[in-house]
C-alpha cells in the first residue's frame, strides 16, 4: 500500500507600518494581485459569493509561468483568508494555507502567510525547489503589501483601476486577433516603435517593446501575456515606467446588446517617490494618478480604436 505523502508546513511573517484593516483589502482583493504582487500574472474569476470565490490565477514560479484554480474563504471579522489550490501542478500534489494579519499594541501589523503542501512521491529535490520558490515569492509579495501600505498614501490612492470601452465596426474576433499578434504593433500603431513577441507554449506570450510618449519620450516596457482566443488577453509589466510600481490589464472582446465591443482595463500601483522626480517638485500623488491614467488611457484607446478599424 502507497504510503501517503508527508504535509509539509512553511510560514512566513512581517510587520508592517499599516492598520490591518488596509493591508487584509489588498490581500482580499486578488483583481489588485497583478499589480502588486510581482509573480502574480492574472488572475479570473469564476465564482464569487459574500465570504467565498473560486479564480483562476497565472503565476511565475522559478521561470515558469504556472496555472491553477483556488478556492478562498474570507473572514473580514477575524482578517483571516484561507485558501486552497484545486488542482495543484506537478510536482505539487496538494496546496492550501491562510493568511492572517494581527493588529500590534503599537498600531503596527503582523502579517502571517502560511503554505501547506505535498509534493509527487516525497521527491527531496521537489521539496527543495518548492520551498525555495515558496521563499522567495512569499518574502517578495510581502514586501510589496508593505511598499504599499507604508506609502504614507491611502491604498486606494495608491492602487486603482480604470477601464476603456470602444464599440467595434467589425467581428469581436477580428480585434481580437490585431491585440494578439502584438508582434506588428510597430507597423499598426503611432505609439510602439518597436515590439518583439515571444510565445514559449500557446497562451503564454512575452512581449518587450519601447513606446513613445506625448512628450516625444521613449520608454521600454515588458510584459507576460495571457492569451484566451477569442475572449481575452491578460498582461502583466514586469518592466514599467518610473511612476508605476505595478502595472497590469486586460482586453477583452465581446458581442454586445448593440454590437461587438472592445475594453481596456488597467491595473495600477503607483510609485509615490518617484512624482516628484518625474513630474516636477511640486507635484503630488493625485497629478500622477491623472497622468497615469490619461498616458495609459491613451495608449490603450488608440489600440483599440486601430483594433476597431482593421480587419485582420
Amino acid at each position: 500500500m502507497p504510503r501517503p505523502a508527508t504535509l509539509h508546513r512553511v510560514e512566513h511573517t512581517r510587520t508592517v507600518a499599516a492598520p490591518a484593516a488596509a493591508l487584509y483589502g489588498l490581500v482580499a482583493d486578488v483583481t489588485r494581485w497583478p499589480a502588486v504582487f510581482e509573480p502574480t500574472v492574472a488572475v479570473r474569476h469564476l465564482a464569487r459569493g459574500e465570504r467565498t470565490e473560486r479564480f483562476e490565477i497565472w503565476a511565475t514560479v522559478g521561470e515558469e509561468v504556472a496555472h491553477w484554480t483556488s478556492r478562498r474563504t474570507l473572514d473580514p471579522a477575524r482578517r483571516y483568508i484561507s485558501f486552497r489550490q484545486e488542482h495543484s501542478r506537478p510536482p505539487v500534489t496538494a496546496m492550501s494555507g491562510c493568511w492572517l494579519f494581527r493588529e500590534l499594541p503599537d498600531g503596527t501589523t503582523e502579517i502571517v502567510l502560511r503554505h501547506r503542501f505535498s509534493v509527487v512521491d516525497d521527491d527531496p529535490a521537489a521539496l527543495d525547489a518548492m520551498t525555495r520558490a515558496m521563499d522567495a515569492n512569499s518574502t517578495r509579495e510581502l514586501a510589496a503589501l508593505a511598499r504599499v501600505a507604508e506609502s504614507g498614501h491611502p491604498v486606494d490612492d495608491v492602487v486603482f483601476a480604470f477601464t476603456d470601452t470602444v464599440p467595434l465596426t467589425g467581428p469581436a474576433v477580428d480585434a481580437y486577433a490585431f491585440v494578439d499578434r502584438a508582434d506588428l504593433w510597430a507597423q499598426r500603431l503611432p505609439h510602439v516603435a518597436r515590439a518583439d513577441l515571444t510565445e514559449p507554449r500557446p497562451g503564454i506570450q512575452h512581449l518587450e517593446m519601447d513606446t513613445t510618449t506625448a512628450d516625444g519620450s521613449t520608454h521600454t516596457t515588458r510584459s507576460t501575456r495571457i492569451t484566451e482566443a477569442p475572449g481575452w488577453i491578460a498582461y502583466k509589466q514586469h518592466l514599467t515606467p518610473a511612476l508605476l510600481a505595478g502595472h497590469s490589464g486586460e482586453w477583452t472582446f465581446a458581442e454586445g446588446p448593440e454590437g461587438p465591443l472592445a475594453t481596456a482595463r488597467h491595473t495600477v500601483a503607483l510609485a509615490p517617490e518617484a512624482v516628484t522626480d518625474v513630474l516636477g517638485p511640486d507635484a503630488t500623488l493625485a497629478d500622477a494618478r491623472t497622468y497615469i491614467r490619461e498616458a495609459l488611457g491613451r495608449n490603450s484607446a488608440t489600440t483599440l480604436q486601430h483594433a476597431a478599424a482593421v480587419r485582420v
